[in-house]
Parts: structure tokens; sequence; C-alpha cells
């Protein structure tokens, strides 16, 4: 296990017994081609939406506001669309997250590759990255093919 990965592990450890439940939000940010924007994370395999965690008093959008924005340089113009809240009981029990639908941003500048997002990138939805995690990939049938939505992330 890497170190990132043990960090990782201790700190959902520790969430798991100072919160009786743990929120996320995620941003699925499209363009005007259609393109989504993903990340990959340097601590986490593959690429994600996106976003992050939910802090205490903090509310669900200005957290997706604030962590897109660290993550990927984007702000909002217009407000976020809550698509669904999903179970993220696989990897984390009591944990949730809400998926917002961001149509309306700006981008002025690309945030160069750091200790937490190692890359990002807009991708076709019908040409996707190797690695593109699975619920990326089924959250993207849901929103853009009417798929029926699977309650877990």
């Amino acid at each position: 296990m890497t170190g990132s990965r043990f960090v990782t592990k201790v700190l959902q450890r520790y969430w798991r017994f100072a919160r009786g439940l743990t929120l996320g939000a995620q941003g699925l940010i499209v363009d005007a081609h259609g393109r989504v924007l993903l990340v990959r994370h340097s601590y986490r395999p593959g690429w994600h939406f996106p976003g992050g965690g939910v802090e205490k008093n903090e509310p669900v959008e200005t957290a997706l506001e604030r962590e897109i924005n660290e993550e990927t340089g984007v702000t909002l113009r217009g407000p976020a669309q809550l698509f669904g809240v999903y179970a993220n009981f696989r990897h984390f029990p009591s944990d949730h997250v809400a998926l917002f639908v961001i149509r309306e941003w700006d981008q002025l500048e690309v945030p160069p590759a750091n200790r937490e997002i190692a890359e990002q990138g807009f991708f076709a939805i019908d040409a996707l990255p190797d690695g593109t995690h699975r619920s990326v990939v089924s959250r993207l049938q849901e929103v853009f093919q009417g798929q029926p939505r699977d309650p877990l992330w």
C-alpha cells in the first residue's frame, strides 16, 4: 500500500468515528461541444468528476463550487443542477455523493498539476480515457442516455 493510500485509509477510519455520515459533492461539467471534464487524482486510480467533501456547517453547493475551483479552476456562472444523491457504501460506510450537472461556467486558466490533481481534461462521452472509473461511466449513461439511476455510486 502506498503512503497516500495508507493516509486515505487512516483518514477514512477517523471520519467514520468523527462523523456518522459523510457527503461529497461532484460536478459533471459539460462544455459547449458536449465533452465532460474529468480529473485524475494523485492518490487514487482512474478518472473522476471533480469535487470533494462537504465540510461541517457548509452548504453542499458551496462545497461543490469550492472543490471544483480548487481542482480545475472552474467557476460557476449559473446554478448547478442537482442530478442525484448516491450511496457510496462500496468504498466507505455511510458515505453519500451528490452529483450536480454544470453547464454554465468559466475556466480562465487550467491550474498546473499538483499534489492532489495529477491531470485534467475534457473528453467526449464516446472517447473517455482509459481507466475512467465505472461510477463515472454509469453517471454519464444516466445523464446523457437516460439509463435508469443506480442508487449506488
